[in-house]
């Protein structure tokens, strides 16, 4: 029985999305169990400052990402979207494993930090490409007038793992005493990401490379390609400018958010798991629309929209929530976020993708996005020092606000009837 091309181009979606699945789960997870693997392996004079380890080693494999960016991404547009994007399955999950099974500074000393800040990296480099060469592949098997719906599910997929790693942290501490939570239950969620590897790696295998990309008659070496980024320069910093907004508000409502409710607010666990689990949700229900919307109406309005929806609104919000914290309050606050965020990037993926030189488009997505989460990636702990030196839990939200400013300014910038797009055009 034949496959319509519908049915075809649904199941190549979710075969492209699901490394991008573990690859944000893996990340979530670290953002949530921050504490605990504080604890375990960063042990120090103070909580304060053994979180400020665990967040600072958070973050550090954001810094790797340009680094996966250009190497990853120029072997992905020189030899195939498929065949990088196992490649970086296989690397995800060996950084996984790395960061699951370390064991802790009490048995091994300085290697206990030192073997998960590798992982970390490694899961960094290989993070570097994930979302880019995703998003290409997403673009390029989209039909006619619906890159942003397709290009929204990348982020989709992000949504999934949110909600799959707060499941998980919401069910596992009914499962497991404190102690044993403690003690080595926080390992758990790591080892299930192990345990979905082969499952995840099987259905990756049987992805078909894009017709485009087959279509190009010649595909250029990586020196080539790197010269093609340098080029366009400008367009990879407004690009940056664009992505900030994304990678920001993302880390503060998902990775940021058990912290920030147990830590900041003084709420439960499961309180903060279960938003967080609602917050993956109302993403995956609005990235989509919200693609569709660029679609019709194209990018820039509702980019432009969202981030002054930003500036404006999420600050007064924050103050609103810390006057009187409450669960109802932060979940409140929390899908607000999630509906400005969702709002903004089911737009900035395709704009992005479009926006790239073809040539490079992998390399050059994934270097601009890569640099942009080198900043974002650090949300946490940025957050965390906000609130320890101001003293005021409303902090965050001038960092989303700053975020949002940038995503303005960009956008106004790149979308000049005569400015720095040059000749790739973002849409209407």
């Amino acid at each position: 029985m034949s496959i319509s091309p519908r049915e075809s181009k649904f199941r190549s979606v979710l075969r492209i999305i699901s490394g991008n699945f573990l690859e944000m789960y893996d990340f979530m997870v670290y953002g949530y169990y921050a504490s605990a693997i504080a604890r375990t392996y960063f042990p120090a004079d103070s909580d304060f400052a053994s979180l400020m380890l665990s967040l600072s080693v958070f973050g550090a494999g954001f810094l790797m990402r340009p680094l996966g960016a250009i190497v990853l991404g120029a072997y992905i547009d020189r030899n195939g979207r498929r065949k990088g994007l196992i490649l970086t399955l296989l690397m995800m999950a060996l950084g996984t494993a790395t960061v699951a099974l370390a064991p802790g500074y009490a048995e091994i000393g300085l290697a206990a930090p030192v073997l998960v800040l590798l992982g970390r990296l490694l899961q960094g480099f290989s993070a570097g490409v994930e979302p880019g060469g995703v998003s290409v592949y997403l673009s390029e098997i989209a039909p006619e007038g619906q890159k942003g719906f397709y290009c929204a599910w990348q982020s989709g997929s992000q949504q999934m793992a949110v909600i799959f790693a707060s499941l998980i942290g919401v069910l596992l501490p009914r499962a497991l005493p404190a102690a044993q939570m403690a003690a080595w239950g926080w390992r758990v969620p790591f080892l299930i990401g192990c345990l979905l590897v082969p499952f995840l790696f099987v259905v990756r295998r049987s992805l078909h490379e894009t017709g485009e990309f087959l279509a190009r008659k010649s595909h250029p070496p990586i020196a080539t390609i790197v010269a093609s980024m340098l080029g366009n320069w400008r367009v990879l910093i407004g690009g940056m400018g664009l992505v900030l907004m994304t990678t920001i508000l993302f880390y503060t409502i998902t990775a940021y958010t058990p912290t920030f409710g147990k830590q900041v607010l003084g709420l439960s666990s499961t309180d903060t798991f279960v938003v967080t689990l609602c917050v993956g949700v109302s993403n995956l229900f609005w990235l989509p629309l919200s693609g569709t919307l660029s679609d019709r109406i194209g990018r820039r309005p509702v980019l432009i929209a969202a981030a002054v929806l930003a500036i404006v609104s999420v600050y007064p919000a924050m103050q609103w929530l810390v006057h009187e914290t409450t669960f109802s309050r932060l979940l409140a606050v929390e899908l607000w976020l999630s509906f400005i965020y969702a709002s903004y990037n089911g737009a900035m993926v395709a704009a992005l993708t479009e926006l790239m030189p073809p040539g490079s488009r992998t390399a050059a997505f994934s270097l601009t996005y890569s640099l942009a989460t080198a900043v974002g990636g650090f949300t946490p702990a940025i957050s965390t020092y906000l609130v320890d030196a101001t003293g005021s839990k409303t902090a965050p939200g001038l960092w989303i606000c700053a975020a949002a400013a940038c995503g303005l300014v960009a956008t106004v910038l790149l979308y000049r009837r005569n400015g720095v797009q040059g000749q790739y055009e973002l849409g209407k």
